[in-house]
């Protein structure tokens, strides 16, 4: 299913860890009642994941949140494991950013946002994207028109595109 504005996500499980190991997420219900933006990146620990699309979210986290957002979710195509120590590394949890993994990679292929990269070692990945859902509802949806950017998912251009 390709996204659309206007469209609703398509249900799926997610995993974070909680404090008894592994927990799923019920993407129905993250999204349930609230206004969120949810950004998907290829690969957690990877460079501009790190150094350009975490920190754009950390800096418009306060601007969001007064814009009415209730939560900013983060997530790739790894183990649960790995996004809570890249959340951990990179100050997002601490900032407030929820980061989950999609181990298998099914909920980013049921939104056709799957990509695969030999080339550069990545299989079954996100693509970046970005996007404004309401009560699950798609409001705004951003992708990256080339490989290797953060320009039209970042925090700031959420934003400008909220105005």
């Amino acid at each position: 299913m390709a996204i659309e504005v206007g469209g609703r996500l398509p249900e799926g499980t997610l995993m974070r860890m909680g404090n008894e190991g592994p927990e799923t997420v019920d993407t129905r219900r993250l999204f349930a009642g609230r206004r969120v933006v949810l950004f998907g990146v290829p690969g957690a620990f990877t460079g501009l994941c790190s150094t350009a699309h975490v920190p754009s979210y950390m800096r418009a986290m306060a601007k969001l949140t007064a814009r009415g957002v209730d939560e900013i979710v983060g997530v790739s195509v790894n183990d649960p494991w790995v996004m809570k120590a890249w959340g951990e590394a990179t100050g997002a949890t601490m900032a407030g950013i929820t980061l989950l993994a999609d181990p298998s990679g099914e909920w980013i292929e049921a939104m056709d946002q799957l990509f695969t990269a030999p080339p550069v070692g990545l299989y079954r990945r996100a693509k970046r994207f970005s996007a404004l859902i309401e009560d699950g509802v798609v409001k705004l949806w951003n992708e990256e028109a080339a490989p290797g950017v953060c320009e039209a998912t970042a925090g700031e251009a959420m934003l400008a595109a909220m105005a």
